[in-house]
């Protein structure tokens, strides 16, 4: 029988790249292997991965895709906390996830189930039908770390992350404010956090854990996890961090795009091919981060005073009570929304571009100096890989926790300080790009992220770290 990996991905597109990434990895090191990748449908932005999934199948042929069918929420189902909305789908798709896994293992031989952490509901289908469960984690070692000690967090407090104001130990990483754990474990009493807490109690039981990230990028966290003290009561399984993966593609759709015009990719880089090395600043916020109107004019009065050269992605503020972008976004009109004359008293300096840039070719840019990132996982290797420097302005999902590793521990981003409510004013804002474009310590950030960059293509390379955790991981289902 032919050789399988089945992989499950959460819906969000940022998820589907890095596993697709992973599925990629796995034929380079066994081109005879069959990839499997099982889709769940969301109720948000459901043909958002549509161009992306077609381009792989089409050309990739050992990758197959395994759409499955599309559930019904329940009416009373909050359609605005997008984290339970991933949840509930996956929650509901786990009959057809059995059915497919039970289809699949009927023809092929499969070495293992990889599903992302989001997806533990279906950690069970595995087990029961006697395929080895697997995580693949999209995001860094220390903040597996927090998940993996999240119970034991659990167990000494009674009370929310967000009511405690003290800061958190946990193994292998620098004290947390505890306000800054990852978003949707903040409130004890929101259901997410409960499912976060169960999802963590499967970490353990599982047969290894691979993880998007290389080991001289976070060797603390990567030595706390396998020595076990981030999970006191019990066994730890193998870690593999085979990163850094990096895919190269518009995060709108997962397609790479060429479509030329006025913001579009090759109109944005040719702007680049025009400014001079390394002077210009780059502003943009992930597939879901939206600011409000007046957050917006606040970035464009910094930015105006920092007197830098900048190239700045903007979206449309939310909606509908929506902090995030899970609907599809329109097209901003950059005149109502930016202050009056800014696009002219800055198109010198600067360019603004609607909705969408090519992120990964920006980053690799000559021109490109520093960058201003909401902190998710995918952005930050992206940045790490070309070796620019960050400035940190989390907005959601683990993002704050993020923050705290960048500054403080990696040392490769300054930290962007907002009040109390997340707003950001144009002082700050002016301050931290001026920090790392022109002062000092931008200047040691920027030597530190460089060498990161070295360090993170030696571990891609021929025997580098990653590549060895690869071999590694082969060889344990050789074993099985």
């Amino acid at each position: 029988m032919v050789e399988a990996v089945v992989l499950y991905p959460s819906p969000p597109i940022g998820h589907l790249l890095a596993m697709v990434e992973l599925g990629k990895l796995l034929l380079s090191h066994r081109p005879s292997l069959s990839i499997h990748i099982l889709i769940a449908t969301p109720p948000y932005q459901a043909e958002s991965t549509a161009s992306y999934i077609a381009a792989v199948s089409s050309t990739i042929p050992s990758i197959v895709f395994h759409k499955l069918p599309k559930v019904t929420l329940l009416p009373s189902t909050d359609v605005t906390h997008h984290e339970f909305l991933t949840f509930e789908v996956l929650r509901l798709s786990n009959p057809n996830v059995h059915e497919t896994l039970l289809s699949i293992s009927k023809d092929y031989k499969v070495h293992a189930f990889i599903m992302d952490f989001f997806c533990t509901v279906a950690f069970k289908v595995a087990v029961d039908l006697s395929i080895p469960p697997y995580f693949f984690y999209t995001s860094g070692v220390a903040t597996l770390s927090s998940f993996f000690y999240l119970p034991t967090l659990h167990n000494n407090t009674t009370k929310s992350f967000k009511e405690l104001n003290l800061l958190l130990n946990i193994p292998g990483v620098p004290p947390v404010p505890s306000a800054d754990m990852p978003k949707p474990v903040l409130d004890r009493n929101d259901q997410v956090y409960h499912i976060f807490i169960n999802n963590s109690m499967y970490l353990p039981k599982s047969a290894g854990i691979i993880i998007n990230s290389f080991e001289s990028l976070e060797p603390r966290a990567i030595k706390a996890i396998r020595d076990g003290l981030c999970v006191p009561d019990g066994p730890t399984p193998p870690l593999y961090c085979i990163g850094p993966l990096i895919a190269d593609v518009d995060r709108r759709s997962g397609a790479r795009s060429n479509v030329a015009g006025e913001g579009a990719p090759d109109d944005c880089l040719m702007w680049l091919d025009k400014q001079p090395s390394k002077s210009v600043v780059f502003l943009c916020f992930g597939s879901l981060g939206l600011f409000s109107a007046q957050q917006l004019k606040e970035i464009a009065e910094g930015l105006e005073r920092s007197e830098q050269r900048f190239l700045w992605v903007v979206r449309n503020p939310p909606s509908e009570n929506l902090s995030v972008a899970i609907k599809e976004q329109s097209e901003p009109d950059l005149n109502t929304l930016l202050p009056m004359g800014f696009l002219e008293r800055t198109k010198e300096k600067g360019k603004v571009v609607k909705s969408w840039a090519p992120q990964v070719a920006v980053l690799n840019h000559d021109s490109i100096g520093g960058f201003v990132t909401h902190c998710g996982w995918n952005s930050v290797l992206e940045s790490v890989c070309a070796g620019v420097p960050m400035v940190a302005w989390p907005l959601y999902a683990e993002q704050r926790f993020n923050r705290v590793l960048l500054v403080e521990e990696m040392k490769i981003a300054l930290p962007m300080v907002e009040s109390e409510t997340g707003f950001v004013d144009s002082s700050e804002l002016e301050k931290r790009v001026r920090e790392l474009m022109e002062w000092e310590q931008g200047k040691l950030v920027r030597e530190r992220t460089v060498a990161m960059k070295h360090a993170a293509k030696a571990a891609m390379s021929k025997g580098g770290s990653s590549r060895l955790a690869l071999a590694k991981l082969f060889e344990s289902w050789k074993k099985e």
